[in-house]
């Protein structure tokens, strides 16, 4: 093979994988900028936060209100959302909206085993803790004491955000209006309810916004690989 001919080849492989792997390139860029910032902006939203919050704060309507929200973030709520959109879906005749949710429920899924399995070993407090407990990522151990599955330490990244995003994602993906309009409003509500009763940091929810992004994408693309949409 000439020099020539094999830059050819190699500019045409190169030119093939960036069209396939746009979108996960792209996340990775938007997380090069967004990751960063949303950083710089834990602090502040803390102080916030934790100076708008009286000692009545926990039994507080708007407090109740955004426990209200975020619960719809929990995996059995959002797997009943999917099942009954699919259920919706074939009583409608429509095939490719039964799919649509059925991809939905497995990349909600996956996304938030990966944020959950994430968090189990960042071990990040979570902004409510503040200034109980000096706020850092402590890993697996801090002061001898393991922190797997200790509450207060499993801030980063966001299950809750994680899960909805999922699902939303594939929503956006397969249709780009109902996914804009109606799933990542929805989704973007348990983000905002997470961090206004001081459960998540904004950098929480930035990455696991990323993550499920990344990961319903993949998804996505298996299922149109190996089970592709009959027409």
């Amino acid at each position: 093979m000439t020099p020539p001919l094999a830059i050819a080849n190699l500019r045409a492989i190169a030119l093939s994988l960036l069209a396939k792997f746009r979108f996960p390139l792209f996340l990775v860029l938007l997380g090069v900028i967004l990751i960063p910032a949303s950083f710089s902006w834990d602090h502040p939203v803390r102080e916030t936060l934790v100076a708008s919050q009286g000692p009545n704060w926990k039994q507080s309507p708007l407090r109740k209100t955004y426990e209200t929200i975020r619960r719809w973030g929990d995996w059995p709520q959002l797997m009943v959302i999917g099942a009954l959109g699919f259920l919706v879906a074939k009583w409608k005749g429509s095939r490719r909206w039964s799919r649509i949710f059925l991809i939905a429920m497995v990349a909600s899924t996956l996304a938030g085993m990966v944020a959950n399995a994430s968090r189990l070993t960042t071990g990040r407090t979570r902004p409510r803790e503040s200034p109980k407990i000096e706020q850092g990522f402590y890993g697996l151990q801090h002061e001898g004491r393991w922190l797997i599955g200790v509450p207060a330490y499993n801030s980063f990244p966001s299950g809750h955000t994680a899960t909805a995003f999922g699902f939303a994602a594939v929503i956006v993906l397969a249709s780009p209006a109902w996914g804009l309009v109606v799933a990542i409003p929805l989704a973007a509500s348990i983000a905002g309810a997470s961090i206004g009763i001081g459960a998540h940091h904004p950098s929480d929810i930035t990455v696991s916004i990323l993550i499920s992004f990344l990961v319903a994408w993949g998804v996505w693309r298996f299922a149109e690989a190996r089970f592709p949409a009959r027409r």
